[in-house]
């Protein structure tokens, strides 16, 4: 009962966040511009283990996403499924890569590897998911505190050269970032 009294509870604050909000001014985030930190991953699943260094000169949409997040199954999953369809030829060519990190920092015990296999399954997600990895003693897990995210789902943007160029909690304007892709795939990838 206390875990989807939670769950209610973490879906009014995310509906309330002013990130949601419709017309709310975009957030100015203090990762803007900064080199991505590497991701740190316990698992990786729907394919082969990727370091952000690996996907250098490719721009690189990462959904930080659980899979109990109201905001996740209601705005970023659905988001990335129809971008997966809007940029498929920019995914088929490898400019593009769409990869979610599930970051669990609460319901340790429901949100378990096995449980995530078959919601991956039932959603069918395809594309690369990393199970971030947990300090000792932490419940924050070690991406997520990379990032600061400031819970799910948060979405971030990493241009060519490996620089975050977009970091939102929340809901935000899906033009706006369709923008700042479809930008991001015309600048040429930097020098190997």
């Amino acid at each position: 009962m206390r875990t989807i009294a939670f769950a209610l509870l973490l879906t009014l604050l995310w509906a309330v966040t002013p990130a949601a909000a419709e017309g709310s001014p975009p957030r100015v985030d203090k990762n803007l511009g900064k080199p991505a930190p590497a991701l740190d991953i316990d698992e990786w699943i729907n394919g082969d283990p990727v370091t952000l260094k690996d996907l250098r000169g490719k721009v690189v949409v990462v959904d930080f996403f659980q899979l109990w997040c109201p905001g996740c199954i209601g705005f970023s999953i659905p988001l990335l499924k129809y971008w997966e369809d809007l940029y498929a030829d920019e995914l088929k060519s490898g400019d593009l890569v769409v990869l979610s990190i599930h970051t669990v920092f609460e319901g340790h015990e429901h949100q378990s590897p096995e449980r995530l296999r078959k919601f991956l399954k039932k959603k069918k997600i395809h594309h690369l998911v990393g199970i971030d990895r947990h300090g000792p003693n932490s419940h924050v897990p070690e991406t997520m505190q990379r990032y600061g995210t400031r819970g799910t789902p948060e979405m971030a943007i990493i241009d060519r050269s490996g620089k975050i160029r977009f970091q939102r909690f929340g809901g935000f304007n899906q033009e706006e970032a369709e923008h700042l892709i479809d930008a991001l795939l015309k600048e040429t990838p930097p020098p190997a």
